[in-house]
């Protein structure tokens, strides 16, 4: 394998909470230095002079869908691979959500064989078993036969509107050690509707889902939680409300993480109708995203207090991981009016570069905050030994260049679809190298 050196790189290690300027050279797949200056090498070397790049532990994403098995024209593992890769996202965890769904053995081996075959230096990829069979929320899968698999946890990625069953799941799984991600909304609070309820969603003339659809199902989780002990993840937290109950679970005792998609730090409903004002002024764009159905997302996207009070608790520790819920569809399934296009958007290429410019550079996170949230905190949450900066581990890294810009498009994106509001647009930073060993 080749040896390398980067020189004058900035280093961040949210495992160390370092951020610093150093040199590192990597060599045999391996870090064999982390320092300020190497000045002795071998002559075979190549070094780099990496001035204004940021070198990070590779980015893992908890939860996102896949097009393959079932819609493979929308995407297929390999895309998926290949924009996790161009993302920085070095580990991907999958919800079952395909078909056939990830609720057997011979669902999981069917995958597991595929991606066996793909080449290596690829992200890994990981797999959640299903909660329930067929992902239809109405019995339990084969959760003794699956947890002696290498699911890296259950979840159905859908919510689950039998409280009775989410009880008998919590006990049940307890005893079998893996992960159980949740996600509370109440369907028939939900109803029809496609944005956040409020001023916004008037104005829009959409139907609006209620915020209490999803905070009465998160306090009946939260109960079932403190009655079986079973440590739960909670996800896709989009709510003011559901902050405080989740700081308050935690206050508590309760075993409970949690997450928050990329898109609900960025944007809140104001987007949606292409009014600044409505949006707070949180996002110059928002004129060019009015009505635009890759803004159609489950849970919707909140008002400005959500948004605000979702950023702080990502500050706070409140919320553990930022998760991308990367899901791919064809052009034909989003080129419709907004109440009837499916929910969803791809992320996994470009959640690190917005963030960055949305969050770090306004100084709403340093950046070592925002890559915790984005590795080691997912990490943690999936049971996993975060990626580290550090000599003697293997080399599980990325080299981000904040200053790149590239324009959104359909060819510029590895993954298939190009389901996204920015679609068009011309952003800054991409990863340029990444290391998987």
């Amino acid at each position: 394998m080749s040896r390398e050196l980067l020189q004058n790189v900035r280093v961040l290690d949210p495992v160390s909470g370092s951020d610093r300027i150093a040199d590192i050279l990597i060599a045999e797949g391996d870090i064999k230095a982390v320092e300020e200056k190497i000045a002795e090498f071998p002559a075979d070397t190549e070094v780099r002079d990496c001035r204004g790049l940021i070198l990070g532990p590779g980015l893992t994403d908890i939860y996102s869908h896949s097009g393959e098995p079932g819609f493979e024209d929308r995407e297929t593992l390999e895309s998926l691979m290949q924009g996790a890769a161009a993302g920085g996202f070095t580990r991907v965890a999958i919800l079952p959500d395909t078909s056939p769904p990830v609720d057997n053995l011979a669902g999981l081996a069917l995958l597991q064989q595929h991606i066996g075959s793909l080449s290596a230096g690829r992200p890994r990829l990981y797999f959640w078993g299903a909660l329930t069979a067929g992902v239809k929320g109405q019995q339990m899968a084969e959760l003794g036969e699956l947890a002696s698999s290498a699911v890296v946890g259950f979840a159905d990625g859908l919510s689950l509107s039998n409280p009775a069953l989410v009880r008998r799941l919590l006990e049940y799984i307890k005893p079998l050690g893996k992960s159980v991600a949740l996600w509370p909304c109440d369907r028939t609070l939900a109803g029809n509707g496609a944005v956040r309820e409020g001023a916004v969603s008037v104005r829009l003339g959409l139907p609006g889902i209620p915020a209490s659809a999803e905070t009465s199902a998160l306090a009946a989780i939260l109960e079932l939680v403190a009655s079986a002990g079973t440590p739960v993840h909670i996800m896709r937290v989009s709510t003011a409300r559901s902050v405080e109950l989740i700081r308050d679970a935690k206050a508590r005792g309760l075993p409970v993480t949690a997450s928050v998609t990329w898109m609900h730090l960025l944007l809140n409903v104001g987007a949606i109708s292409g009014n600044s004002k409505d949006s707070g002024g949180k996002n110059a764009l928002t004129a060019l995203f009015a009505y635009d159905p890759n803004l159609r997302l489950e849970p919707p996207l909140g008002n400005l207090s959500d948004q605000l009070a979702l950023i702080q608790a990502v500050k706070d520790g409140v919320i553990d991981a930022i998760a991308i819920d990367h899901n791919p569809h064809t052009y034909e399934e989003k080129t419709v009016a907004f109440a009837d296009s499916p929910p969803g958007a791809i992320g996994l290429e470009l959640a690190l570069p917005l963030l960055w410019h949305g969050l770090v550079e306004t100084g709403e996170f340093s950046a070592l905050e925002l890559w915790r949230v984005l590795s080691a905190g997912p990490a943690v949450c999936l049971g996993q030994t975060p990626a580290t900066v550090a000599p003697g581990v293997s080399a599980e890294l990325i080299l981000f260049d904040p200053e790149i810009s590239w324009t959104v498009e359909g060819q510029s994106l590895k993954s298939r679809s190009a389901n996204t509001p920015w679609l068009g647009q011309k952003i800054a930073g991409k990863v340029v190298q990444t290391w998987i060993y």
